[in-house]
């Protein structure tokens, strides 16, 4: 079941994205660390009620952030719509004891589906140049890699702008 996130989840996402910080890695992938995510963001993403938590056997399994605000990172990117009625999409997560099962498909058909449901005209993200799997899972499914940004507590190498038009 995916829902709105709720002030007293953000303990259960914590830990979620600090056990896919790990994993990642361990994996050679050092897109998550100390700084990124925390709790500070997840508590600004409820308040605007723009941050959803898949739930398994009232478990949070995964999480994700659908926005309509532009951080100020992506403004030099030349995107393929106008700046208007986008969503931004961060802090994907699926823990990794329930990874390969489908589920980060189900949150994207759930932003997108959502998205489209609100007349938006496209859906933005970025992920990390060094985490190939995630840059597959975005082109499969139809995003178009557009441009770098940094992020310079998260990393020395750069991040990958997408872009979905709806």
């Amino acid at each position: 079941m995916i829902r709105n996130a709720t002030f007293t989840d953000i303990d259960a996402i914590l830990k979620l994205t600090k056990a896919c910080a790990e994993f990642m890695i361990s994996n050679g992938v050092f897109q998550w660390n100390e700084h990124y995510p925390n709790r500070l963001a997840f508590e600004h993403d409820v308040e605007r009620g723009e941050l959803f938590v898949l739930e398994q056997d009232k478990n949070i399994i995964g999480c994700i952030v659908i926005s309509t605000l532009m951080d100020e990172e992506y403004i030099p990117i030349q995107w393929l719509t106008k700046n208007e009625n986008n969503v931004y999409i961060h802090r994907l997560a699926i823990h990794p004891n329930y990874q390969g099962k489908g589920l980060a498909q189900q949150l994207m058909d759930f932003a997108e589906t959502t998205s489209r449901q609100h007349k938006m005209q496209s859906v933005r993200l970025d992920t990390f140049s060094q985490n190939y799997r995630n840059q597959k899972f975005y082109e499969l499914r139809g995003y178009q890699r557009l441009g770098e940004i940094y992020f310079p507590k998260q990393s020395e190498f750069p991040f990958y702008c997408y872009e979905l038009v709806l």
